[in-house]
């Protein structure tokens, strides 16, 4: 449908034309708010009563589309995407319908926790990876021209209305000297929030070494003892927003300690094993909502004394101590004997219409 013209003249065929209605034809038949012409604030020069004259149609609409402002914004066919890599406001002005767009999709990335901190002179001193940022993201129903991953399957997009939608961006955790990482700071936007990633434990001697932490997706273990990774999904939320991290060595695993990779939000981490071969990080989520495929929320490699092991894909760290990708919600790579781990990637959103 085309917009009634928004200047010179206008006609009752030209409201005909835009908003149907039953002959014999008459102007009092389009108030806005009425059963033809929708109650929405692009019409909101329509009158809902009262006197009513052909030129307060100028630009009225039957198909309204959302009108909002935000972040960085570009356009793609008939779509506009806003990019959230700071604090700031989705501030919507005009909420469309259903004949046009009344509904957003979204993806919203934690930050990614920070990698496990490798004693120093200890031969079990090897850091697990941290966990990626919280992923979650609507199915992309609402915009169907574009691919989203299967982590969205059966979200719908949100519904708007005219008003501001807070948008927070979580930090990466922060590494720390002789300690465990630290978990990634949560992302939101309107009712949807993602957790920060978890962080990885800390290398050390059996009785020293830690596990690692919970989040969006979980931290690994670090050291040997067979320390074990942190619980992914923490908190629920369905579909689930990330998976666990991977345990530590064990104390039999060939004697050699190696940490374990940090989760991903579409794997889990892998266990360090023996001889001393640190876990990969988990995979992150790869959606298409900017126009082509990112992979984002990829968990932290674990450190090893033989090899260390790889970020997962989505902007984890690898071993040893390299920080998850910001922007992408990347969990940091465990630290090696004497050296801290990578700090966690920060995290990420993006909301996504049609607006034309």
């Amino acid at each position: 449908m085309n917009a009634v013209p928004s200047s010179g003249a206008v006609s009752i065929q030209d409201l005909v034309d835009e908003f149907g209605g039953s002959t014999p034809h008459a102007i009092s038949e389009y108030y806005r708010g009425g059963s033809l012409v929708p109650n929405v604030p692009c019409n909101s020069d329509v009158p809902t009563s009262g006197e009513i004259a052909i030129t307060d149609f100028y630009g009225a609409v039957n198909a309204a589309f959302i009108t909002a402002s935000g972040g960085t914004e570009s356009t793609s066919g008939d779509y506009k995407i806003h990019i959230f890599t700071g604090n700031g406001t989705f501030c919507v002005s005009c909420a469309g319908n259903a004949a046009g767009s009344n509904t957003v999709d979204y993806i919203v990335i934690a930050g990614g926790g920070g990698g496990g901190h490798g004693a120093t002179g200890n031969p079990n001193g090897f850091g697990g990876g941290g966990g990626g940022g919280g992923y979650r993201e609507s199915s992309g129903a609402a915009s169907g021209c574009y691919t989203i991953s299967p982590l969205g399957s059966g979200v719908s997009a949100l519904p708007v209305s005219a008003t501001g939608y807070p948008v927070v961006i979580g930090g990466g955790g922060a590494m720390s000297p002789n300690s465990p990482g630290a978990q990634g700071s949560t992302s939101s936007f309107s009712p949807i929030s993602s957790a920060g990633g978890g962080y990885g434990g800390k290398g050390g001697a059996d009785g020293c070494s830690s596990p690692g932490g919970g989040g969006g997706s979980g931290g690994a273990g670090g050291g040997r003892a067979g320390k074990s990774g942190g619980s992914g999904n923490s908190p629920p939320v369905s579909p689930a927003q990330g998976n666990s991290g991977g345990s530590s060595t064990p104390t039999g695993g060939g004697g050699v300690a190696a940490g374990g990779g940090g989760g991903g939000a579409t794997a889990s981490g892998s266990n360090g094993s023996g001889p001393g071969t640190g876990g990969a990080g988990g995979a992150g989520g790869t959606s298409s909502i900017t126009a082509s495929p990112v992979a984002r929320s990829g968990g932290g490699g674990g450190a090893g004394i033989g090899s260390n092991g790889s970020g997962g894909s989505g902007g984890g760290g690898s071993a040893s101590g390299n920080a998850g990708s910001a922007n992408k919600g990347g969990g940091g790579g465990g630290g090696n004997c004497g050296s801290t781990g990578g700090n966690g990637g920060s995290g990420y959103v993006v909301v996504r219409y049609k607006y034309q």
